[in-house]
């Protein structure tokens, strides 16, 4: 990712002379004109007006390097005007080759960044990339109800240096000589919380750079996880609640993923508390799809840690199971087989009456699709294995679903894939195969003579109406 902005580096010669260009946005203080000299204490560095061209660490002395790393962060600082590409374009280029230097300085490790270069270089990046956001595509183009899948891919302008600064951030937190005990002092928690504002980002290249950071952070600053799980979880009760609109849900649930991932058994309670009010309604969006795969993993996670958790799990997808939308009745049916891949017998009991008659609603749908991913659960031994010991339950609410696809379901995938399972009820169990039939033949009867009863009623209205109206 980081070579993809070091094209156009131009080389410098070693007798960089100091080039003053017309001052920018940036910090206002007299005007220099040359480099510190190697003397000058660190707290006696006055601040620049004009971003001007330093030379590079290999060319100065060792002793000097710490001064030149803070006069380049200070240029740095300056910010430009992207809308416009004709505006500033030799100052721009200035900052970009500082950004990038001082990555390579950062990389390098030839010189350890003492605590006031620390918190110089962490305002830097304060101040290029926390910033309003601009209004989202969907908030100014895009009718409501439209699909974010059909929205254009949002480009941040001035990409080209913010790209360099996530590298650097990113960089300094993965290093190994990071000191937590000094750098929490900088990236606190008023740090944590903007980079988590700004995963509503739409730009997905600045999403990317960010989860990578906050992760490092969530797994380096161990004081700042309370904070940052309760953030994410406040920005998902948002979503839920109030706009059903956020860029980075995506991002957000990969870290969760991973975070779940690393708890420790058994899992605390407020873990419970966040999958029931928060990651099962997560499921009832319209735009789910988006986000699917990530939440789903969260949620099996979960359940893998504490299987007793899966019996919520299921009743809470049954819940929000979509009516009309084929596709995400889809994921839901992944989902559940997952979750029953992690159940014990006790929870299947629990939630198997409710589940199955929504499985067999499934098994009936005229979407191909929908009907062959509920017949699959039929794959897993484990899950064959639950409906075998529970047989007697679950059989007589699937059979008439099954009987129906047999007689005239249009897709022979369906058709085939069906009486497999009807086959394998019947080498568990001949007998109780052969009674839920009789009783489903004598529910069928006796709704025929409910019908016809209902008919000779009807008739029987239809002529007192017409005896009336010929009166």
């Amino acid at each position: 990712m980081f070579k993809n902005f070091r094209k156009g580096q131009r080389k410098r010669s070693k007798s960089n002379l100091q080039v003053q260009d017309a001052p920018v946005n940036g910090p206002s203080a007299p005007a220099t004109g040359q480099v510190i000299s190697p003397g000058d204490a660190l707290s006696n560095l006055p601040p620049m007006t004009t971003v001007q061209l330093l030379p590079s660490f290999k060319d100065v002395s060792k002793s000097e390097r710490q001064v030149l790393f803070l006069r380049k962060l200070q240029i740095c600082c300056f910010q430009f005007d992207f809308t416009d590409n004709l505006k500033s374009v030799r100052q721009k280029e200035i900052k970009r080759q500082t950004l990038l230097e001082i990555v390579d300085f950062i990389q390098s490790g030839m010189g350890k960044i003492p605590e006031r270069s620390l918190g110089e270089m962490i305002k830097m990046v304060r101040i290029n990339i926390f910033r309003s956001l601009p209004p989202g595509y969907h908030e100014t183009t895009v009718p409501e109800g439209g699909d974010p899948e059909d929205e254009e891919n949002y480009s941040e302008p001035a990409w080209q240096h913010l790209q360099i600064v996530y590298e650097l951030l990113l960089r300094y937190v993965v290093s190994s000589d990071t000191e937590t005990k000094f750098a929490k002092r900088y990236i606190d928690h008023t740090f944590v919380l903007k980079l988590l504002d700004l995963f509503d980002s739409e730009d997905s290249r600045e999403r990317e750079y960010l989860k990578m950071v906050l992760h490092r952070i969530y797994g380096k600053f161990v004081v700042h996880r309370p904070c940052i799980r309760k953030t994410i979880n406040n920005i998902f009760y948002r979503f839920i609640y109030e706009t059903q609109r956020h860029s980075g849900v995506g991002e957000l649930l990969e870290i969760l993923g991973s975070i779940i991932n690393g708890f420790t058994v058994p899992i605390k309670e407020e873990h419970k508390l966040f999958l029931v009010r928060t990651l099962i309604p997560m499921h009832k969006l319209k735009h789910v799809a988006l986000y699917h795969h990530h939440l789903s993993y969260c949620v099996v996670q979960l359940v893998d840690k504490d299987y007793k958790l899966a019996d919520a799990v299921v009743r809470g997808l049954l819940k929000y199971w979509p009516l009309v939308n084929c596709q995400k009745e889809v994921l839901f049916l992944g989902e559940v087989e997952e979750v029953l891949e992690e159940m014990q017998s006790a929870e299947f009991q629990r939630c198997m009456v409710p589940l199955f008659r929504q499985i067999a609603r499934c098994v009936n749908s005229p979407n191909f699709q929908v009907a062959e991913r509920a017949l699959f659960f039929w794959n897993s031994e484990h899950i064959v294995g639950l409906i075998s010991q529970n047989r007697e339950v679950v059989l007589p609410i699937m059979l008439g679903a099954m009987e129906k696809n047999i007689q005239s379901h249009w897709n022979t995938e369906v058709h085939g894939l069906t009486v497999n399972v009807k086959k394998m009820f019947l080498e568990m169990d001949p007998d109780l195969v052969d009674e839920c039939e009789r009783q489903l033949q004598d529910k069928e009867a006796r709704g025929g003579e409910a019908e016809e009863q209902r008919e000779r009623v009807w008739k029987r209205v239809e002529e007192a109406a017409a005896e009336r109206g010929g009166g």
